[in-house]
């Protein structure tokens, strides 16, 4: 999810709500994302929208909490070092 996506297109916020909702009565969803929930309102420019997503997707979750650094972000550094040296 990015902000751009969900901000340049009208209606594309409510669609991704849609789509969740659908898919969490009928089974598992996976979701990932960079952001903590508290800042789902860069995302979803809706306070209420970002709290029922939020809401959807947490519901009877099992949240992995990995960390803020991302893994291909430090990958990525390590790969470029390495073809440097």
């Amino acid at each position: 999810m990015t902000n751009s996506a969900t901000s340049r297109c009208p209606g594309a916020a409510e669609l991704v709500f849609q789509v969740i909702t659908e898919r969490n009565e009928r089974g598992s969803l996976i979701v990932t994302t960079n952001l903590p929930f508290g800042e789902w309102t860069k995302v979803f420019a809706e306070p209420r929208l970002a709290k029922a997503v939020v809401d959807q997707i947490t519901h009877k979750a099992h949240i992995i909490d990995t960390g803020t650094e991302s893994w291909r972000f430090r990958h990525g550094l390590e790969r470029r070092s390495r073809k440097r040296a």
